[in-house]
């Protein structure tokens, strides 16, 4: 059986590749897709989105909204310097594409959500803005949602200060929202996703494969978030736990957000069960098979009919 899914993203090389991927898995049925300003600008988030799409589905389009530019409250803050000013760096793709929805991406949700026979899975890779207004205006959503699978987040250091990671810093108050909702949610930080690294061998690989193999090389090797053992594509980790979930460990546990100060961002998680009267919010990915990882993505690779 497909499951329906939603994607709310900042493409982004990663968020560029977990759609990919998505969008040819023959489990996974991408409904919508919608568009916030994270690692670059919404319009160019949207955009980037669209050359996705239209690479895959050439004009038998999947429908694209754009969300909001700013944050709830802070000031925005991208990752051009990891993405480049684009946001999807290494790849000409065609500048021929379809037009995004006139709606605005909460607006798209909330009529797709709804709309949905069955619970949908709404998947979140960028800051969670569009989420959080989601769900704050729309309440009647939460209903009709199974889970939502983040990226974002960690238990341990952060990749923009100490103690936060980038989507939750880029819009803190936002993950707050999300996380006090009450929908289930399934937290994909960097506790797993600097483990599962995407290894050179990997890379090599793919890019003789197909076509998208040498897409997806071009614009993951362009990634500013490399190390000698390969590089970290954060959102593919969440296509993976769908797919895949007996490849990583979660826990349960309570997670607040921190909203101001120097701790902006973190992800706290009450690992010990000691406080909300051992009430959890979130399952939070622990570990993860990155042979495994690695395997899948290969085989997704292969299987892409481009």
């Amino acid at each position: 059986m497909m499951q329906k899914i939603i994607m709310d993203m900042d493409p982004g090389i990663d968020d560029a590749a977990a759609l990919s991927v998505a969008l040819n898995d023959p489990e996974l049925d991408v409904d919508l897709v919608t568009t916030v300003s994270g690692n670059v600008t919404v319009d160019k988030t949207t955009i980037n989105a669209l050359k996705i799409i239209n690479f895959f589905h050439d004009g038998d389009t999947v429908p694209v909204a754009a969300g909001v530019q700013d944050p709830l409250v802070k000031p925005f803050e991208d990752a051009a310097r990891i993405h480049g000013e684009s946001g999807m760096r290494g790849y000409e793709f065609s500048d021929d594409l379809p037009s995004p929805l006139k709606k605005t991406a909460v607006a798209a949700l909330h009529e797709h959500i709804m709309n949905c026979e069955e619970q949908v899975t709404l998947v979140a890779t960028g800051s969670y803005t569009n989420v959080a207004l989601l769900l704050s205006e729309y309440p009647e959503v939460k209903s009709k949602l199974s889970r939502i699978v983040a990226m974002g987040g960690a238990l341990g250091r952060g990749n923009m200060t100490s103690a936060a990671e980038f989507n939750v810093f880029t819009d803190p108050d936002a993950a707050k929202i999300m996380y006090q909702s009450g929908v289930p949610i399934v937290m994909i930080g960097l506790d797993v996703t600097k483990r599962a690294l995407l290894t050179n061998e990997t890379l090599e690989e793919i890019q003789n494969m197909n076509r998208a193999g040498k897409m997806l090389h071009d614009i993951i090797t362009s990634d500013g978030d490399q190390s000698e053992n390969g590089v970290a594509m954060h959102d593919i980790n969440t296509i993976f736990y769908l797919l895949h979930p007996e490849d990583l460990i979660t826990e349960p546990m309570w997670i607040d957000i921190q909203t101001m100060g120097p701790a902006n961002g973190a992800t706290v998680g009450d690992i010990r069960g000691a406080y909300h009267n051992g009430e959890t919010n979130a399952d939070v990915a622990v570990d993860i098979d990155a042979a495994a990882f690695n395997r899948w993505f290969k085989t997704e690779v292969q299987n892409m009919k481009k």
